[in-house]
């Protein structure tokens, strides 16, 4: 039986400046988004992305993230309690982040910033999904270094007491089994994935269903939120909020090898008003 090391949440302080494990690894993850994006453009120019394109696409990313995440963990896990206590929800400091809402809140972001840069959705999607899951990773590691998110019982022998719960159980280190499968093998696969060139909305597809199939399957080892335990058919809420994202994914895939489909353009989308150049093409009147 193994014990958590218990590590004092603050990583470094400086006077009254203190910061955070948790925002350390959140600030990683932003980095290792950029570095993998920045790495994929340089070996896939055909993509036609730049610096400029990725430093935009993270600040909305950042945005969809922090805002989608915190409102997911209202709407999805906590309603009548933040109904009652309405200036409690800004409040990110106190806990209380959701994937799947920060992953909505990515969506509406990267929308946004594929209008604002006249490109097309899934080529966007397509592009930053195999730089996810590394930073979903540190987000793990960042749980297990707090001592949260602990695993049920077990009695096998990598069971681990967390002395955060209080309860001197030993119990998964799910953080890692989620740091594992949700963060390092879904980007290895879709790192690899991604090296040939897909039709439109493929590696988003595969991702939503490697994300979800993953998710699902670690949460047979995670402890259900003690205010909502397990629902309907003894799954718990991120196993639901899971199933929706597998079946997404696949109808994505499908969707985009379809018969007929064709392959995503590089560029951005050509403004049809204006004239495109070619020998003998018509020019408006």
């Amino acid at each position: 039986m193994l014990t958590h090391p218990n590590f004092d949440p603050i990583a470094i302080a400086i006077g009254p400046v203190a910061i955070r494990w948790y925002g350390l690894m959140y600030l990683v993850a932003f980095v290792s988004f950029v570095a993998l994006c920045r790495l994929r453009a340089r070996r896939q120019p055909a993509l036609g992305w730049n610096r400029a394109m990725i430093d935009d696409a993270l600040f909305f990313g950042v945005l969809g993230v922090i805002l989608g995440g915190r409102l997911g963990y209202v709407l999805f896990y906590k309603p009548a309690y933040y109904l009652e206590h309405l200036a409690e929800i800004p409040a990110v400091w106190q806990g209380g982040m959701s994937f799947h809402g920060g992953f909505l809140g990515v969506l509406a972001a990267m929308w946004l910033f594929a209008r604002r840069r006249d490109l097309e959705f899934w080529r966007v999607m397509d592009f930053i999904a195999p730089a996810v899951p590394l930073g979903l990773a540190f987000g793990r590691l960042g749980n297990f270094i707090n001592g949260e998110l602990w695993g049920r019982p077990t009695d096998g022998p990598w069971g681990m007491v967390f002395p955060q719960a209080g309860d001197g159980i030993a119990r998964h280190p799910s953080q890692l089994y989620q740091f594992a499968l949700e963060g390092l093998a879904l980007f290895v696969l879709l790192w690899l994935f991604a090296r040939a060139r897909r039709p439109a909305g493929a590696i988003s597809g595969a991702f939503l269903a490697g994300y979800g199939a993953f998710r699902f399957i670690a949460e047979f080892a995670r402890e259900p939120d003690s205010f909502l335990g397990l629902l309907s058919f003894g799954l718990s809420m991120g196993q639901w909020l899971s199933l929706p994202m597998v079946a997404a994914g696949a109808a994505l895939i499908a969707w985009s090898y379809r018969p007929g489909r064709t392959r995503p353009r590089a560029g951005p989308r050509r403004d049809r008003s204006r004239p495109s150049g070619r020998p003998g093409a018509r020019r408006a009147p």
